[in-house]
């Protein structure tokens, strides 16, 4: 499926540049979504049915990051995510985190260890034998700044350090491929355009084994389905023992998002969405680069004005572009601010 075709599945009204806020879902999934709405409504279904798409959105996201399903936990933040992750982190460990990183993967990491900041392109060089992990967004929220994770990757692998990422503003636009990484959660509900509360963990077997699951629950049973009551504790013996009892609804709506992606190709959709960033880079008199956000000192405030969403971070205008973003979005923002 060519882009062109793909963004005829979105409602997207013109002017939509704030995707690294929250995504806007494809036509199937709002559908999807209000069906089941109605079901729930007036009890006219099962919930086994809604269950079906946490599954479906399982596969949907190992796909997405070259992983098997049995190492995709689901979860509904990211937050939750990374405490439990720290519990595989022994006493008295050292976290390497960039010195702009969005707090959900900062703060699990400030209670559970030491921690220490490095400007985020230094962080590869700053590992070192003190190093337990090193805990960083794939793709930096405020700044789009994307993360050299070969060179990060390389130099945990020499001193044996955990590599930690947030995929929350790559997945859904920028390829990924889990090899090498230990754990990597994302919240859905951005770039993968899934209601808010659907949120995934890839945690490998390695990682794993050092782990502890803090949240324990039913739905993480060993037989699926069928630990509701009583003991012994028998957890799933792979990624699902950390899995919590999920916000189903935001799972129907996540399934069908995360299908489409897939059809589509994340490449495809990384090499539309980089082009639309760097034709309003362009425009505002900047060098290309390697991002869907742009991070940019500009007067929000005609932006405002002229029907464009984006958001300030840190003091500065942020807009982000996907698939559903058109060139006609980038030359109205332009427009508005030049």
């Amino acid at each position: 499926m060519d882009i062109a075709t793909a963004a005829k599945l979105w409602d997207a009204d013109p002017g939509w540049l704030n995707t690294a806020s929250y995504g806007l879902p494809p036509r199937r999934a709002y559908e999807e979504l209000q069906a089941v709405l109605t079901d729930w409504r007036h009890g006219s279904s099962d919930w086994k049915p809604w269950d079906a798409s946490v599954g479906r959105s399982r596969e949907a996201f190992a796909r997405l990051i070259g992983a098997p399903a049995a190492d995709v936990s689901v979860s509904s933040t990211v937050s939750q995510i990374m405490s439990t992750v720290a519990t595989a982190l022994p006493p008295g460990a050292r976290v390497l985190v960039p010195e702009i990183e969005f707090t959900s993967n900062l703060f699990p990491w400030a209670v559970a260890a030491d921690i220490e900041t490095v400007p985020e392109d230094r962080l590869a060089d700053a590992i070192t034998g003190a190093t337990t992990a090193v805990a960083f967004s794939l793709v930096q929220s405020a700044t789009g700044y994307v993360a050299n994770l070969p060179e990060i990757m390389a130099a945990a692998r020499a001193h044996d350090a955990l590599v930690i990422a947030d995929a929350s503003q790559a997945a859904g636009w920028l390829p990924i491929d889990v090899t090498g990484i230990d754990a990597l959660a994302c919240a859905a509900y951005k770039w993968l355009m899934a209601p808010r509360g659907a949120a995934f963990g890839y945690l490998s077997p390695r990682l794993r084994d050092r782990m502890r699951p803090l949240a324990a629950n039913w739905y993480g049973g060993a037989d699926e389905g069928g630990s509701y009551y009583g003991p012994p504790l028998r957890l799933a013996p792979d990624a699902r023992a950390f899995d919590l009892s999920p916000a189903w609804f935001s799972y129907v709506g996540a399934a069908p998002a995360l299908e489409l992606l897939n059809e589509i190709g994340i490449q495809q959709i990384h090499d539309h969405d980089v082009a639309l960033a760097n034709r309003f880079r362009t425009g505002l008199g900047l060098e290309p680069s390697d991002t869907a956000i742009v991070s940019v000192d500009a007067p929000g405030e005609r932006l405002e004005a002229a029907g464009i969403r984006a958001a300030v971070r840190a003091g500065r205008v942020r807009a982000s572009f996907h698939v559903y973003t058109t060139t006609d979005d980038v030359d109205r923002a332009l427009d508005a601010l030049t």
